[in-house]
């Protein structure tokens, strides 16, 4: 800094020697030279390092991006986080599923979207499950037992309802109506929380009265998936770590307790949009095509609408794996018509997972994008002729029709319409076959 000094003390003397502007351009610039020393003695940011890194655990801060988890670095086992979180090692699961949200910091409880995402998760569970679900297993086993004592349980069917029982309509009373067309004698367990109340007793009290065996009871999905990849799914779900995504989470949670259904009691599974043609009584560890590729003849895509496998059977097992292993709740289908398309591409021709594809006229004889010509009445002979043609062929062939209500709710049930004949014929409670127009 001295010798700073001295050089500004000859610098002047030069210049008082000099003109007397050159004078005053010294001292501008004298004045710019000390304002920016000032600034940048003020501005400095000054870096500490320690001679040695800190003994001490780390403290991993979350980070959270749409559709991604940023998985923190490895942890010994023995280490502990200050935050009072211990990380499991065994980190097998949430290694291959990018939706899971890894916390390391009890701070992250209280971000607002995790807080909105564990409540929109909360609500749904709410609807799935109730305080009593741990009685879910004796009650459904019961249910067919008590039944199979005088052979009136011939065949077991499942069904699942995620909605409220307000609004289980008259589509869905049809579907179980031609249920016991078909099946007298069977057996359906309608695997729901809100339907298994005094409402849904209410609504499912005339199928009683008429002697059918139907019955709603709230699932366990503990005791559905113990010892499977998708239970410690499901608990990181009910803890909020677990991205549930774009999609209706109910709907990809029914996509999962249908597998479970299957998996732990065998049977047959449909869709509440399913009207039953005739029995599945032929049909063994069957699952139904929705669309084949015209030029190979091969199917190009799978559904899980309609589905019949025995108890334990392994495809169910790797179905619950694939669904853990790779959720996504922002891509429509993945968890659902897409997952058990990838398993069974992945599985078919291998030993050990023996198993039907039934071609799309068994369960899918109208594509969704097509489903509104089932609706339709005769537009013209040509049209009348055309359904009639259509109708017998579905007759003959097809053992259910899948109304695909996301699409088909808008569509009115017209006089003379495919539908309208189909649902007639398939009626055992409804005597009032005005209401299908």
């Amino acid at each position: 800094m001295l010798n700073f000094t001295c050089f500004l003390s000859r610098l002047l003397l030069h210049w008082r020697r000099s003109k007397r502007s050159s004078f005053y351009a010294l001292i501008s610039l004298l004045l710019l030279c000390l304002l920016a020393y000032n600034s940048a003695s003020i501005f400095c940011i000054r870096f500490h390092f320690p001679a040695k890194a800190p003994t001490g655990p780390a403290i991993f801060l979350p980070e959270y991006a749409a559709g991604e988890t940023r998985m923190p670095p490895p942890v010994p086992a023995a280490t502990k986080i200050r935050s009072g979180v211990k990380l499991n090692t065994r980190l097998r699961l949430m290694q291959k599923n990018r939706n899971l949200v890894v916390l390391t910091n009890r701070t992250a409880m209280h971000h607002p979207k995790r807080r909105k995402r564990h409540a929109l998760i909360g609500s749904v569970i709410k609807i799935l499950e109730s305080e009593g679900a741990e009685q879910f297993e004796a009650r459904v086993n019961n249910f067919f037992e008590a039944n199979s004592s005088d052979s009136s349980c011939e065949l077991r069917f499942f069904m699942t309802w995620i909605s409220s029982s307000q609004s289980f309509g008259e589509r869905e009373l049809y579907s179980l109506e031609s249920v016991f067309k078909s099946h007298p004698n069977g057996c359906l367990v309608i695997a729901s929380n809100s339907l298994d109340s005094i409402s849904g007793m209410q609504i499912l009290k005339p199928f009683a009265h008429k002697g059918f065996k139907v019955t709603a009871i709230s699932p366990d999905f503990n005791f559905l998936f113990k010892n499977t990849a998708a239970q410690a799914w499901y608990n990181q779900l009910k803890q909020g770590n677990v991205n549930p995504g774009e999609v209706s989470l109910g709907q990809n949670l029914s996509n999962l307790l249908r597998i479970g259904l299957l998996y732990r009691f065998g049977g047959i599974y449909i869709d509440t949009d399913i009207i039953v043609l005739k029995s599945f009584a032929g049909l063994k560890n069957v699952i139904g095509a929705q669309n084949i590729d015209l030029a190979t003849g091969n199917w190009s895509r799978l559904n899980n609408a309609v589905m019949i496998f025995d108890k334990g059977h392994p495809l169910l097992r790797h179905f619950i794996e694939e669904f853990a292993l790779t959720f996504d709740g922002n891509k429509w289908g993945h968890n659902g018509p897409y997952l058990v398309s990838r398993v069974v591409s992945r599985l078919s021709g291998k030993t050990g997972c023996n198993f039907t594809v039934v071609p799309p006229m068994a369960f899918y004889p109208v594509d969704w994008t097509k489903i509104g010509s089932l609706f339709q009445g005769p537009r013209s002979l040509n049209h009348s002729k055309w359904l009639f043609s259509k109708l017998k062929q579905i007759r003959t062939q097809s053992f259910a029709v899948h109304l695909w209500n996301k699409q088909s709710r808008q569509f009115k049930v017209e006089k003379g319409s495919i539908i309208q004949h189909i649902i007639f014929t398939s009626l055992v409670i409804t005597t009032n076959s005005s209401s299908l127009v």
